[in-house]
């Protein structure tokens, strides 16, 4: 891949409601999102990524939620830099993404 190359993002209209709760019904990636939703952060910083898993899983759990348009992955220097979709989620499907947090933080404590 190219450095200045950007990575597809589907347009706020074409989010489909099945591949945002697809991408939310995996733990790490709903923890990736918790992270997000205090604001941007590279993807090399996000705590809720496991270290010790493969770059290649890493990088699938932001593949993901990028192709369902939950987050926006930006090349950041030598990192991704990633920013929760929040107005576009809330657009298309409101209360969806804070009901879904309100509830993963329920279930934390």
């Amino acid at each position: 891949m190219v450095a200045n190359e950007k990575l597809p993002h589907p347009e706020r209209e074409d989010i489909e409601l099945t591949a945002v709760l697809f991408a939310l019904s995996d733990e790490a990636r709903l923890a990736l999102v918790q992270q997000l939703k205090e604001g941007p952060m590279d993807m090399a910083n996000c705590s809720a990524l496991d270290p010790n898993a493969p770059k290649s899983t890493r990088s699938h759990q932001v593949k993901v939620l990028r192709e369902a348009g939950v987050i926006i992955s930006e090349l950041h220097g030598r990192n991704r830099r990633l920013t929760l979709r929040r107005d576009d989620i809330d657009a298309r499907f409101p209360g969806l993404l804070e009901s879904v947090l309100q509830e993963e933080s329920a279930l934390q404590e």
